[in-house]
């Protein structure tokens, strides 16, 4: 028996590529769901999640290799810093078939952001199966997203939960009161 009979396998350059790209994430990624105000969606409010990883310009090779891996998503400007480099992805085809599945395998099993991303993933099947084409289904699904990051960097969100919630209702129910007789 030679020594390479007992060497265990060696990873592949694309297996690296990933459980690099994980770590990287943990530190550099975020998974987010923003509501949106939209006058002209019927509940006046949307839901979009995205994934986004940060770097500085210099460091663009890595936000690179993630789109490689991920085979999607775009590099821009981060607005307000040019120098900071933004990859994202905002497909939700994609974010289910190729982000959720890229976090199941190699992010969530050691991540402090585990419950985040539980939360995102159940965001971005509840889309995949149009939930939010009704009104307690996107009231669920701010929930969460609510419920996902509370305190992010000291952050709150620029709507209060209750305040959106009251506003998707008062979209599928009548604000006329019935007369009372």
């Amino acid at each position: 028996m030679t020594g390479a009979d007992n060497q265990q396998e060696r990873l592949s350059y694309l297996e690296s590529a990933k459980w690099f790209l994980a770590g990287f994430v943990e530190g550099e990624g975020s998974l987010v769901v923003s509501i949106k105000k939209h006058p002209t969606c019927r509940f006046g409010f949307i839901a979009s999640p995205e994934f986004f990883l940060y770097q500085h310009e210099s460091g663009r090779r890595i936000l690179e290799l993630a789109q490689a891996v991920f085979e999607t998503g775009g590099i821009y400007p981060k607005a307000g810093n040019t120098k900071v480099l933004v990859y994202r992805v905002a497909d939700r085809r994609k974010l289910q078939e190729v982000v959720v599945p890229f976090f199941e395998r190699y992010v969530t099993p050691f991540s402090c952001k585990r419950t985040m991303f539980e939360e995102f993933r159940d965001i971005v099947d509840m889309m995949a199966r149009k939930e939010h084409f009704t009104s307690d289904g996107l009231i669920r699904i701010v929930e969460k997203a609510y419920a996902m990051n509370p305190n992010s960097k000291g952050r709150e969100r620029f709507r209060p939960l209750d305040q959106v919630c009251e506003r998707i209702l008062r979209g599928h129910t009548s604000d006329i009161q019935p007369a009372l007789g």
